[in-house]
């Protein structure tokens, strides 16, 4: 087995672990929904529609796959319930594929030509946003790339003192200029240092006020302004990091910060402590922004990139 195949083996085991509480809630609906039935009918299809919309796979999304399912029942005449899962796990597979975002690479490779690559990291409090960077920091630091992060947080002490820590335990310079300063001036001296120093990525973090407050948005713009005046196709990146755990509601935050500012990947985060796993499939699905990478669980390789494949395989597998 070469390196490679262990990685991948290993980032499998974590994703089918990181899935259990979300697959297990899923077919104990599916199964519920199906027993007695024999073939899958009307009935069955509206109890199959509401184990996704519980599910937080989301409406629109469940209204595709039903649609699907409806079409491949017309078509084949007789279905039967015992390959429902199948059934799904094909509709749901193709549904993604055709989805305009594309699988990342597993490497966390950096594009050619941008560096240093710049990522503004965006969010609410409490998704992960911090722990999302330290991890992304130190997967580019174990492929031998030179990172700087950079505090941009300055409303809340924690933050700034957990991207220190790190850091620190990282091996990887942060740029802080401590509470209740200027974002946009950390922002800047973090992408300074970064040229200075030849790094290949520069990570910024940002506030993480409620998304519907107009100042968030105008802080978010003036980074962006601020930054372009030292490097002016930075940032390469805008990555929004939601909560896989609260299911429904990340979505209205995908949708609130979309409209705030120019969201480029996104990462949801915690999803080995939920049964809403299925919210993955939806935001894979409803919004035109690639979903970059996965959170499941607490270790630093649980931050995973994103295979939508892999996803729908590990989600499908029975506990």
């Amino acid at each position: 087995m070469g390196l490679f195949d262990f990685f991948s083996k290993e980032k499998k085991e974590s994703l089918d672990k990181g899935l259990e509480k979300s697959k297990e809630s899923f077919f104990s609906k599916l199964n519920r929904a199906v027993v007695g039935k024999s073939t899958v009918d009307d009935e069955v299809l509206d109890e199959l529609e509401e184990v996704l919309i519980t599910s937080d796979v989301g409406v629109g999304t469940t209204v595709k796959i039903i649609r699907r399912i409806e079409e491949r029942v017309a078509r084949d005449k007789y279905v039967n319930t015992n390959e429902l899962d199948r059934i799904l796990r094909e509709e749901i597979a193709a549904l993604l594929s055709e989805n305009k975002s594309i699988d990342v690479d597993d490497d966390f490779a950096l594009p050619a030509g941008k560096k240093p690559y710049v990522i503004m990291v965006v969010g609410v409090n409490g998704v992960g946003k911090t722990t999302t960077i330290g991890k992304l920091a130190a997967q580019y630091h174990k492929r031998g790339k030179k990172v700087v992060l950079g505090a941009g947080d300055t409303f809340r002490a924690a933050a700034v003192s957990q991207l220190k820590l790190w850091g620190q335990r990282v091996g990887v310079p942060v740029i802080d200029h401590g509470m209740n300063t200027d974002p946009s001036a950390v922002a800047f001296d973090a992408v300074k240092k970064a040229v200075e120093m030849n790094a290949d990525v520069v990570i910024i973090d940002t506030a993480g006020r409620l998304h519907t407050k107009v100042n968030l948005m105008n802080e978010l713009s003036k980074i962006k302004r601020v930054v372009q005046k030292f490097l002016p196709e930075a940032p390469h990146e805008v990555l929004l990091v939601l909560d896989g755990s609260t299911g429904q509601n990340a979505f209205i935050q995908a949708t609130e910060f979309t409209k705030a500012t120019d969201v480029t990947a996104l990462a949801i985060t915690k999803l080995d402590g939920t049964a809403k796993g299925g919210v993955v499939i939806g935001i894979s699905d409803q919004f035109k922004i690639p979903v970059k990478y996965i959170g499941v669980g607490e270790k630093i390789d649980d931050l995973q990139t994103f295979s939508k494949m892999e996803f729908v395989d590990s989600f499908f597998k029975k506990v």
